[in-house]
């Protein structure tokens, strides 16, 4: 680790995240040394005061290995099967490791169901708690084998900044088979610098930011950039660091100058904008014109219907939306009053003109600011 003040305290809770790339040897088939050496950290974690919780993907790599596949299929079938086959050898990695130590691996699969009904989410939060409460390692995967396109995450950055915020932790780590996040495409350029601290996520350049992942896995850095962007509204501090990188675990807890740094907000976003904003599934576009939004960022306003000018998707009353704005950038993510017919019948309409022309059921905002959250 580079001597001097530490990025942050150590963390009394973390999650660790580690990617399908990472885990995955040039055999095609699970690397056991490297899932050996990712649990022989965490325990040092422990060991060393912090909780943890791992996110681990691997699943579906392991079991591409065990089924002779060279590539990561593209079908959701093949893919379910490939978990389904890989998830067990890939929870008795652990368990050999964690049990040497005498501490215990407990499996869990999450779906976005879990984090959308209140009811689910609360018992995931408890189990969680408890399990940490006595001295089990938590070891999350998406639920692949059974989760269908429309609640697949599509990769367990997201997963892991979910649960992080599900349980205050103060650190994410995003181990993958980069250093970090770079000022521009490491793959075809040479002249790129890694970006060591990010204290306005936000003010990223996306286009800088490279979306594909490897074969192996299906995240990229962009999906990591978000991942973090909802860690920090947690509060909670992100480092994006290579997973291979000797000792990573042990630095990264301590503060070290590893991998990327986003540094954490001071004020955490209430749970509720956080679910609207980050873990419901959007179901549809609402196009705005520049007035709206403009309001919409700089005055908290509702959207309202005058400001809309079109909507895709199908989507009813309830569902979230993604705002857009004149130049087709996310403004905004919401819970829609109207579904996409009554919509497009309102849009660009007062809301004193649509009660009059279609009924006082339309008296309302499009969204409403509690119901709002500026991406």
């Amino acid at each position: 680790m580079n001597a001097g003040v530490a990025r942050f305290p150590r963390p009394q809770l973390a999650v660790v995240k580690v990617g399908s790339s990472s885990l995955r040897g040039p055999d095609g088939r699970l690397d056991r040394d490297q899932v050996a050496v990712v649990a022989e950290q965490l325990v040092a974690a422990q060991d060393a005061g912090t909780q943890v919780v791992l996110v681990s993907s691997g699943a579906v790599a392991a079991g591409m290995g065990l089924l002779g596949l060279e590539r990561r299929p593209s079908d959701l079938p093949t893919l379910q099967a490939c978990a389904a086959v890989g998830q067990g050898e890939l929870i008795h990695e652990y368990q050999q490791v964690l049990g040497r130590h005498g501490r215990a691996a407990a499996q869990i699969l999450l779906s976005q169901d879990d984090f959308v009904r209140r009811s689910r989410y609360l018992n995931a939060r408890t189990t969680l708690r408890r399990l940490l409460e006595l001295g089990a390692m938590p070891v999350i995967n998406e639920n692949d084998a059974v989760a269908t396109e429309e609640l697949a995450y599509g990769d367990n950055d997201h997963l892991a900044a979910l649960v992080a915020s599900m349980l205050d932790a103060q650190l994410l780590v995003l181990l993958s088979d980069v250093d970090g996040l770079y000022d521009g495409d490491p793959r075809t350029r040479t002249d790129v610098q890694l970006i060591a601290r990010v204290d306005d996520v936000d003010a990223l350049d996306a286009a800088s930011i490279g979306g594909v992942g490897s074969f192996v896995g299906s995240g990229g850095m962009r999906t990591k950039v978000g991942s973090a962007r909802v860690a920090v509204r947690s509060a909670a501090h992100a480092v994006v660091a290579n997973a291979r990188r000797p000792g990573v675990l042990a630095d990264v807890m301590a503060g070290g100058e590893v991998g990327t740094w986003f540094v954490a907000q001071e004020q955490r976003i209430e749970a509720r904008r956080l679910w609207i904003g980050f873990a419901l599934r959007a179901h549809g576009q609402v196009h705005v014109n520049d007035g709206a939004a403009q309001a919409l960022r700089t005055t908290g306003a509702s959207l309202l219907s005058v400001g809309v000018v079109h909507a895709d998707g199908e989507f009813a009353a309830g569902d979230a939306v993604e705002v857009l704005g004149p130049d087709g950038r996310i403004v905004a993510r919401g819970l829609s009053n109207y579904g996409v017919g009554d919509l497009r019948r309102i849009a660009g309409h007062s809301t004193a003109s649509a009660a009059e022309s279609f009924g006082s059921g339309f008296a309302r905002e499009v969204i409403h600011r509690d119901d709002l959250v500026l991406l």
